[in-house]
Parts: structure tokens; sequence; C-alpha cells
């Protein structure tokens, strides 16, 4: 375990890989699906904006979101975004030892910060395939943090070990915004009510393309939604993103996810193929999410050489736990990820000499 205070850019995030002069860029750095949102949703949205001379009314897209997890809307909160929700969980929840398990998303850390927080790490670790050890989380830890399946890693770690991490009087954050990628929403706990102090958090951005209209949700016991909708400022989720989640929670939508998981998988299939025939790259296996991590010599230098070449790919090491040897690399469908690893193997190359 390791305490803050290391150089660890917690800001930094995929988008910025693609920001500026970036945004000519083939973009495997950001965990947004392809070709969203679709023409159904952006219709929807469309016809939401009629109604904006009214505050938002948040009531139907809760009760469709708590329906869709079989939960009474008392145990849903609507966020603009899972971020969001990080900030309102550091600020509202009353924590003396708050743990975040890395490598992690690095947001919820920061917002812990940004609250005056001092946070403690557990670090999972590359010769255990970054697979979670419960009992490597202090006992007397109140508030834990962990991401299923984890960004960067892109390992799911199984229900029953998270769940394990559950104690009286302590808070268990799990970070589901990857989990709609995962088939059948394999080792989601989302849903759940016997697992004491649960809180899901779930981002509808990824697989929907919505991550400019700002929506995700948290799931948990009606006394901690109360405490945690005290904190968040009035009408906090737009009429559009309203809208938007009350459609994603939808009969089609949950089809079309489900299908969208699955090819999601087959195209990670030939990505991770591809890159076990470079010599020297490793893939953090199995992969699960919609992204993967590959550890490489001259990291940071193959990275430049990609964007010289037209790609954007995620940088390793503002993840604590991980180094400039690490990359995450966002799964695109087999035509991009064709071209991708010609230019990866000419990138290396081009380091090589």
């Amino acid at each position: 375990m390791r305490t803050e205070g290391d150089a660890h850019d917690l800001r930094h995030h995929g988008d910025a890989e693609v920001r500026d002069e970036g945004r000519s860029l083939v973009d495997l750095a950001v965990n947004v699906r392809a070709g969203t949102p679709p023409a159904w949703l952006r219709e929807v949205i469309a016809g939401s904006l009629g109604g904006l001379a009214a505050y938002p009314d948040g009531r139907s897209a809760r009760a469709a979101v708590a329906a869709r997890h079989g939960l009474a809307p008392d145990r849903v909160l609507l966020t603009a975004g899972a971020a969001e929700a990080f900030v309102l969980l550091a600020r509202a929840l009353k924590v003396s030892q708050p743990v975040v398990v890395h490598p992690q998303f690095t947001e919820p850390e920061a917002a812990l910060r940004d609250a005056g927080h001092t946070v403690d790490r557990v670090l999972l670790r590359e010769e255990d395939g970054f697979r979670l050890d419960p009992g490597a989380v202090p006992e007397d830890a109140d508030l834990v943090v962990i991401g299923n399946p984890t960004n960067p890693t892109s390992v799911l770690h199984p229900a029953d070990a998270i769940a394990r991490l559950a104690r009286p009087g302590r808070t268990l954050v799990v970070d589901e915004a990857f989990m709609d990628a995962v088939p059948g929403e394999r080792e989601a706990l989302a849903g759940r009510t016997d697992v004491p102090g649960l809180v899901v958090l779930r981002s509808l951005t990824k697989t929907w393309g919505l991550a400019g209209l700002r929506i995700g949700y948290v799931l948990a016991s009606p006394e901690t939604i109360a405490g945690l909708e005290r904190a968040q400022p009035l009408w906090p989720v737009s009429t559009p993103a309203l809208a938007a989640a009350e459609a994603c929670v939808g009969p089609q939508a949950l089809a079309e996810a489900a299908h969208a998981a699955h090819r999601i998988a087959a195209d990670r299939a030939h990505l991770v193929a591809g890159l076990s025939g470079l010599a020297g790259l490793q893939v953090v296996e199995p992969a699960e999410g919609p992204f993967v991590l590959v550890r490489l010599p001259r990291a940071a230098v193959v990275r430049r050489h990609l964007r010289d070449l037209g790609y954007a790919v995620r940088r390793g090491d503002t993840f604590p736990g991980l180094g400039e040897e690490w990359l995450r690399l966002a799964v695109r469908d087999r035509a991009t990820v064709s071209s991708f690893l010609r230019a990866l193997e000419q990138a290396v190359t081009r380091a090589d000499r």
C-alpha cells in the first residue's frame, strides 16, 4: 500500500491525446464506442429540445433506470456523468480512511484529494495480472473504490471477490462504467441489495457516445442516495441528458448494447491476436473491457511515432501503479485495428533504430 504524494498526473485523460492538434488522428485513446450516438438516439435527444424552457424533471428517467436494474427509484441518483458522482461521494460521505485500488480511473482519488481527504492506495501487481486480492485492502478502510472492469487494465474481477470487501461501517464503491461492454454483464454488482455499503456507478457516455452530454447514475441504499442528492446542485442533469438516459435503458437499447458488447469482444480478440505477434510487447490478459493495456520497451517513443503515423493512444504513466512503458489501446472495428497494427509495427521499428 502507498499513500498520496507521487508525481502521477491524476487529471490526465484520454481526450487530451486528441485535443487541438490531435483532432486529425485516428483515436485509440478515448474509450467511447466509435460511431455513436446512433441515429435513433440523436433523434430522441433532438426531440427533447422543445422542452428546454422548463426545468428538468428527472422522475421518469430515474424510474426507468431503477426498473432496468430491478430497484426502487429511491435507490437511484442521476448524475452529470460518473465523474460528478465521484465528486459527490468525496464531498458527502463522512469517511476517514479512504482507499483506492489502483491501477484504475484516477478521478475518484482526485476528487477525494480535492475534498481534503488523505487517500491510501492499494496497488495491484503486474505479476498477479492486476487481479484483486481482497486481503490487500486494510481492514480499517471505511471507503474502498475499485473499477470493474478496470480502466486501464481491462481486468474483470469476480463479483464475489469484490463483495468480500464489504464490511459494516464501510462504503464499497464499484465503478462499472464499462460493464455494459462485457457480454452478459457477468460479474456485475448493479442491482444487488445484499452487499452492505455497496455503491455502484454506471456511465451511459461510453457505450452510447454521450461524453459531451454528460449522463450517468449511482445505485445505492436510499440513505446514501439521499445524502448524495443533498450535495448535488439543483437540476444537475439537463433535459436532453434525461431523455437520453431513459432511452438508453429501454429494451431496444439494451438489446443493441448487448450486440455491441459481443462485437467489441470479437474486435478486441483481433487486436490482441495482432499485438501478440510483436516482439517484446506484453498484453494484460484476459482483457474484458473495450480497451487493452500493453507494456512495451520505449513506449513513450513509440507513442510519438504513432502520432506521426496518424494514431493517438493513451499513455499509461499517469495511472498509479504503472510507468512509462505502458500504453492503453481502445478497441476499434476490425479494419481500423488492422491498419493500426501495421502502424504500430512501423512505430516499434522506428523506436528500435
